[in-house]
């Protein structure tokens, strides 16, 4: 009687179909299996953040390109020189005008990182931790914020995102606590669950739709309450002018209560606590109330 068994079993077991289907990344990759990679997404921060007892988070973005003033002024300085290589280039001289108003602002650099610090200090004794520290774990201000929790020995966050061009953490977060995504709407949800407060320093687009997210869901109440505090008047009011879309009626006079402005780090920090304090008031009369 002939074998009638297969006769290269390496074939099988070499089989894509043969892979365990959690260690099959090919697998895993499929348009089809979008559903699942969101949910990993969404579970793997949710699991370590509770392993280390992370119960609140303060969010701080702005803008990658406000760095230390020694950085700044050493980008002029290059710019300087290209431009005086190639005076009648007006890219060039542009580059330099910008640079200029970049270097300006550094000290946004210094004043995020003299907040986590000031924040981290008074918050991260001992577990659960409240009000970590939380980025989106690049350069600039999200730099800057991570390192002044740094700074005071506390932990911190970085949510990271896969990018076209190259993304790299930068080295102050808590390397247990930092994270890549790969979706921003996951990458979004993370940064708003734990949140008591979320702190915009002066940045561009992402900075911009990270903040009107959180705005939309405030003014929704799809979120719990908590401040949202632009660092910068001056600079806001440019940029945005809420009372001009309150006035055309395109938004609630209510609606520019979700705002708040700071100048200092301390004044951001006071601004936080007095919400938490309100807070707390709010859930004491109302169970006051439930007790009557």
């Amino acid at each position: 009687m002939s074998d009638e068994r297969p006769a290269d079993m390496l074939k099988i077991i070499n089989s894509p179909s043969y892979r365990v289907a959690y260690k099959d990344v090919d697998f895993l990759m499929q348009p089809e299996m979008r559903a699942a990679r969101i949910e990993l997404e969404l579970l793997k921060p949710e699991l370590y953040l509770h392993r280390d007892h992370i119960r609140s988070t303060i969010v701080v973005f702005g803008g990658t390109r406000l760095v230390e003033q020694d950085a700044a002024q050493s980008r002029l300085e290059q710019a300087e020189r290209e431009s005086a290589a190639a005076p009648d280039d007006a890219a060039l001289r542009r580059a330099v005008e910008r640079a200029k108003r970049l270097l300006e602002r550094s000290h946004y650099y210094d004043a995020a990182r003299q907040f986590a610090r000031l924040v981290s200090a008074e918050c991260q004794n001992s577990p659960p931790r409240e009000y970590v520290i939380m980025t989106g774990g690049g350069p600039g201000v999200m730099e800057a914020a991570n390192r002044g929790a740094y700074d005071a020995g506390a932990k911190s966050i970085g949510l990271n995102i896969r990018l076209p061009h190259e993304q790299q953490p930068n080295p102050y977060i808590t390397p247990e606590l930092c994270f890549q995504f790969h979706y921003f709407a996951v990458r979004k949800l993370h940064f708003l669950l734990r949140a008591k407060a979320l702190v915009a320093f002066p940045g561009g687009f992402g900075t911009l739709d990270e903040l009107f997210d959180a705005l939309t869901l405030r003014q929704t109440g799809r979120m719990q309450a908590i401040p949202i505090i632009l660092f910068g008047r001056e600079y806001w009011q440019r940029v945005i002018d809420f009372q001009f879309l309150a006035d055309q009626g395109t938004i609630d006079d209510a609606d520019l209560d979700l705002i708040d402005y700071a100048e200092t780090p301390g004044e951001a920090w006071e601004i936080i606590r007095r919400a938490e304090k309100d807070n707390l008031s709010t859930v004491k009369d109302a169970k006051m109330g439930l007790d009557r």
